[in-house]
């Protein structure tokens, strides 16, 4: 083997400034990648840190290499044109239908915008790709809490409730969901000890909800009221 050949290549690519810019746009891409990643992390979501980030650093890759591999000019995006179907394949495994309830579409969206700004990174379009991972980032922190605040999205909530039969205090939630016109969704229920806990969905905005929980916590049937939290429907 020939090592002073492949120092004296080496030397060359390194000289050549080609090494600099693509570890450049290769680090650029992990970054945005991985600032992502890091909102869908703190939200708990299927799709973290590592998964955005190494998908956004896999699409940089794959730019650069479908333009360095190319054998013409006219062969550049071939490489680079399969990283559209190869997302969606991936964002279609993050959409799941479960309990009559489809979760995962802002995460497979997600995915599909990074691996664009993956792509932009990867073609040197510096500004382009920041741009793109700066307007994720803005509607992923603040759309989301202005459509609770302003009462735009419908949320689905999951409660549960105490009683002393479980015949009692689903006539009891069902009277007061009726007064909304609103209905439990995905009950279940189970006994613990001397009284009974049953657990169950409600659809509503946040107004709503807020509503529905001081309800059931005026009403005397039940024995304690617990606001368990969302149902993601990402």
């Amino acid at each position: 083997m020939n090592w002073q050949r492949i120092s004296g290549l080496l030397q060359q690519e390194f000289a050549s400034g080609i090494v600099a810019t693509t570890l450049a746009r290769l680090l650029l891409a992990g970054l945005l990648g991985g600032i992502i990643g890091l909102e869908r992390e703190l939200k708990n979501r299927p799709a973290g840190l590592r998964t955005n980030m190494f998908i956004c650093f896999g699409a940089a890759l794959f730019t650069l290499l479908s333009s360095n591999l190319a054998a013409e000019k006219s062969d550049y995006t071939r490489i680079a044109a399969q990283i559209i179907p190869g997302i969606g394949f991936i964002g279609a495994g993050a959409i799941l239908h479960t309990r009559g309830l489809t979760t995962g579409l802002t995460t497979a969206s997600t995915l599909f915008v990074v691996a664009a700004v993956g792509m932009a990174a990867g073609g040197g379009m510096y500004l382009t790709s920041v741009f793109a991972a700066g307007m994720v980032l803005v509607a992923l922190f603040t759309l989301g809490h202005l459509e609770e605040t302003f009462n735009l999205k419908v949320l689905l909530t999951s409660y549960e409730v105490t009683g002393t039969s479980v015949e009692e205090v689903s006539v009891e939630v069902n009277r007061i969901l009726e007064l909304t016109h609103r209905m439990m969704l995905n009950v279940e229920s189970a006994s613990a000890g001397n009284h009974i806990r049953l657990q169950f969905d409600v659809e509503g905005c946040n107004r709503e909800q807020l509503e529905l929980l001081g309800r059931l916590k005026a009403s005397p049937a039940f024995g304690a009221v617990h606001k368990l939290g969302l149902v993601e429907r990402d």
